[in-house]
């Protein structure tokens, strides 16, 4: 229905919407499976890199609004393990359009003024070696920074994460560099992508675009365990508007609400069930000493 409306009454929502979302929390850890690329293209008539270069401006734009309302993790879906199974040509496109924006991000100037960091979690290896190239250079240029907070999420499964975090656990214990009884959770989430760094916090929103309500294999340790609040919608990744990532910030708000209302209410249950107990603690004793 927005879509269709006049653009002043448009901004005016995404006004409102902005100033509802700032007068509560934010989330710290968004993830964004940014679904769309391909079946945006086709309803336009397009060549698939049409989609993914118009996806790719829209994931501008989310890292501009996420810094906007401080946002610290940002972690996007930009290339799967199954996604190798896609044609070369599709691939070849694909790797060079995210070469060429890591190589933006280093001398994009507000790369700097936010102070923004950039990791790629992932494979990395299965990757061509002109693309991992860029990530190592835009990794660099970007490691002193700690504002806000990029991670590329490319060649990426999430339990080929949860595997090689084993393995290197196991390894560890068969050097007897760790301990199997000093094996935690934080042990685990240190090990996971991106290896050999400060482990991804845990994830508060995770959003997917273009219809389908499934998070397909994304961040499954970061996000499961965290319970945190999934935001589905319709629009294909080259159509999200802000409008769009304000409600999937609302949505987290809201689930955040619920939550403290109800652990309020529980305690008050608890406070209440304990005072009655007390009090027959105390009511026994007297009798017996009557």
């Amino acid at each position: 229905m927005l879509r269709s409306i006049p653009r002043i009454f448009y901004k005016g929502y995404e006004s409102l919407l902005t100033q509802e979302v700032q007068n509560a929390d934010v989330p710290r850890h968004i993830a964004i499976i940014m679904d769309g690329n391909r079946r945006y293209a086709r309803k336009l008539g397009q060549m698939t890199s049409f989609g993914h270069s118009k996806g790719a401006d829209i994931t501008e734009k989310v890292m501009e609004w996420s810094c906007e309302l401080g946002i610290e993790y940002l972690t996007i879906y930009a290339f799967s393990t199954e996604n190798f199974n896609r044609s070369n040509d599709e691939k070849e496109k694909l790797f060079d359009l995210i070469r060429v924006k890591f190589n933006e991000i280093v001398v994009d100037e507000r790369t700097h003024e936010r102070r923004m960091r950039v990791h790629a979690i992932g494979d990395i290896e299965k990757l061509p070696d002109s693309l991992r190239d860029s990530i190592k250079n835009v990794e660099l240029a970007t490691s002193v920074y700690d504002k806000f907070n990029l991670n590329v999420a490319i060649a990426y499964g999430g339990r080929q994460e949860i595997v090689q975090a084993v393995r290197e656990i196991a390894n560890k214990v068969k050097t007897g560099e760790l301990e199997p009884e000093d094996i935690n959770e934080d042990t685990i989430s240190s090990h996971l992508y991106p290896s050999g760094k400060t482990a991804l916090p845990d994830v508060d929103l995770i959003i997917r675009t273009g219809g389908d309500e499934r998070v397909s294999n994304f961040l499954p340790w970061q996000a499961n365990g965290s319970e945190c609040a999934a935001y589905f919608c319709a629009p294909f990744w080259p159509e999200f508007r802000k409008i769009d990532f304000l409600r999937s910030i609302r949505t987290y708000q809201a689930r955040m609400k619920e939550r403290r209302m109800h652990m309020t209410t529980r305690a008050a249950h608890f406070l209440k069930v304990l005072g009655k107990a007390e009090i027959e603690e105390v009511r026994q004793h007297s009798k017996t000493h009557n």
